[in-house]
């Protein structure tokens, strides 16, 4: 398979991980299946390597991804803040998986920026902030999984690929393709999917255990958002749901409930836009999808302080939900030529 990593880079890193290292790996607030599947296969990898490795989140993972492999000893840092502080304190590295800005780390951004550590950054979205010591950033990757694949790979370890590693990047790579259905997945993401079943990943146990152990709430939460909050404004090939604090308490939430919600939306007939806005801890998170060429990184950057991939994206706003929602409702005419299709 192709190795996109540049050579002399990979090298310095090989040289550094010729030697045990202690190593912190972090991703962004929120993790999702390919936030954590990078992380967890990066561990698992770095572990048989012979290196001291924690992984530390910005907050915590959802529920559905629990079963992962090594996310038992993973830190929470809005659980265990001292814990994260003194594990990134003695790191001599800090991988920093699927965000190009390390603001997404939110309240893990200052200890990471400040960190002596040396910053390694692996991603696959647009306009990587220019803050990590060596920045592997390629947007044409489905995922950052395969990238760490890949990585992986490139150092010349893809024999050590065991089933813990190839179930957290077969996870990884599934989620973030919505099972492989996007346009990032080519021929060789296949090849590589063979590569992880050989390796003992077991695709259908995977699918079971991220889609189909739903705890009741978030299945009724569903059945809630789609009868009840789904407005669809056949005008501009546009539909959203928008869940204010109350209602997510209504069905007891937690991370990563949401997950999912706003592809039901994109899925309907002729929709080209799709929006979840979540009012969550006095403030707005929004989910964007599309089809085709309109890009919701472009609106998601320029309106709502967000950004991520042309379709799909997040963003956040500091107004009420009601509010925030009015704002999206507004400058809708202004793309409606291009949502036109």
């Amino acid at each position: 398979m192709s190795n996109r990593f540049p050579a002399k880079e990979l090298e310095e890193l090989k040289k550094i991980l010729s030697v045990p290292q202690m190593i912190t790996i972090t991703t962004h607030h929120r993790p999702d299946g390919d936030a954590m599947g990078s992380s967890l296969a990066l561990y698992n990898y770095l572990i048989r390597k012979g290196h001291g490795v924690i992984v530390v989140t910005p907050s915590e993972c959802p529920e559905f991804l629990s079963w992962l492999p090594g996310n038992d000893v993973v830190i929470d840092f809005e659980k265990r803040e001292d814990a994260a502080m003194r594990t990134i304190a003695v790191s001599t590295l800090v991988f920093c998986l699927d965000f190009n800005w390390l603001s997404r780390l939110e309240k893990l951004e200052q200890p990471v920026r400040n960190s002596n550590a040396i910053k390694v950054l692996i991603d696959h979205h647009l306009e990587p902030e220019p803050a990590f010591d060596h920045a592997f950033s390629y947007t044409d990757a489905c995922s950052t999984c395969e990238l760490i694949y890949q990585f992986i790979d490139a150092l010349g370890d893809k024999k050590m690929i065991d089933k813990n590693i190839a179930e957290c990047i077969y996870t990884g790579i599934m989620t973030d393709t919505n099972s492989f259905r996007y346009a990032t997945m080519r021929s060789e993401t296949h090849r590589i999917i063979a590569d992880l079943m050989d390796a003992g990943a077991e695709n259908y146990k995977i699918h079971e255990y991220v889609y189909d152990t739903w705890l009741e709430n978030r299945l009724r939460l569903l059945g809630y958002s789609l009868k009840e909050k789904l407005k669809v404004l056949t005008e501009y090939n546009t539909a959203y749901i928008a869940l204010s604090q109350a209602e997510l308490d209504m069905f007891n939430f937690k991370a990563g409930d949401t997950e999912g919600i706003v592809n039901y939306a994109l899925s309907i007939k002729g929709v080209r836009l799709a929006a979840l806005f979540t009012e969550r801890e006095g403030e707005i998170k929004i989910s964007f999808r599309s089809k085709d060429d309109f890009s919701v990184k472009d609106l998601s950057s320029k309106y709502f302080q967000g950004g991520g991939h042309k379709n799909a994206s997040g963003g956040k706003s500091n107004e009420s939900l009601d509010a925030t929602v009015q704002k999206f409702l507004g400058i809708l005419p202004h793309y409606q030529s291009q949502l036109a299709g």
